[in-house]
């Protein structure tokens, strides 16, 4: 299956960008109250883009040697994973004053920020690692 590799971490990239693209287009949108960012049809499409972005992670990590996460860069990905999901939620929920939901926006979109820089420095700090010195 590694001979995939290439393919499954393009899939992976895609859908991660789609998924925080589409978060934030949606986001913008409840901000300046509009009503389409909570149709259904944008929901099922984020909630497939993300299946297929867990399933091409779930592949990575699978034909990926162990020894590749041995500095826990994995592991902060997935804590922010979910401190990202939980930040996007609250931010997408409905009947809350447009201050809060731009600052749960903002801060949902600054942990995938932060995902991202792990994500690409497979180091725990990312971003993080440069400003410290």
């Amino acid at each position: 299956m590694i001979e995939f590799y290439p393919q499954i971490k393009m899939v992976h990239i895609a859908c991660a960008l789609a998924s925080v693209g589409l978060f934030a287009l949606r986001g913008a949108g409840m901000l300046a109250g509009m009503r389409w960012p909570r149709a259904d049809p944008l929901r099922w499409l984020s909630w497939s883009i993300d299946t297929v972005l867990l399933t091409a992670a779930l592949m990575l990590v699978a034909i990926l040697p162990a020894a590749l996460f041995g500095n826990h860069w994995l592991t902060v990905k997935l804590v922010a994973l979910v401190v990202y999901i939980v930040l996007g939620y609250r931010a997408l929920a409905p009947g809350l004053a447009r201050g809060k939901r731009l600052a749960w926006w903002l801060a949902a979109l600054a942990c995938f920020g932060f995902m991202y820089s792990v994500a690409r420095s497979h180091h725990p700090l990312g971003l993080l690692r440069w400003l410290a010195g």
